[in-house]
């Protein structure tokens, strides 16, 4: 049987490890909303040529008519960053243009937005 120093232990620990999973999973969610805000400026005037120009995207105010609805076609994260890293149809690679970091969080952002299942 345990003591009671034992078990206030335990519980104290236990206690610990929520605290902390909470903020690990605080810092997550602030990342990820800071990650999607960067995607978003890059959609809508960052990355030039913008992707608003061509793309519709609800989310984003974008009604673009040359490309793709976004809307529509709800790319995954992966398939947005290989086409943003090596063009697609009409559409330019922009592997040039964009850092790593930016074309992530700009497939990152479009599959968020979008409703993508990934």
């Amino acid at each position: 049987m345990r003591s009671p120093s034992q078990w206030s232990e335990g519980v104290f620990r236990a206690a610990t490890l929520v605290c902390l999973s909470a903020v690990a999973a605080h810092a997550v969610a602030a990342d990820d909303r800071t990650v999607l805000a960067q995607g978003r400026a890059l959609f809508t005037v960052q990355a030039v040529p913008s992707c608003a120009l061509c793309h519709t995207l609800n989310e984003a105010g974008a009604t673009g008519a040359v490309g793709p609805s976004l809307d529509d076609l709800r790319p995954e994260e992966s398939r947005v960053a290989k086409a943003l890293k090596s063009g697609i149809g009409a559409m330019p690679s922009y592997r040039a243009l964009l850092s790593d970091e930016q074309i992530t969080a700009l497939a990152k952002y479009v599959a968020k937005a979008s409703g993508a299942s990934e």
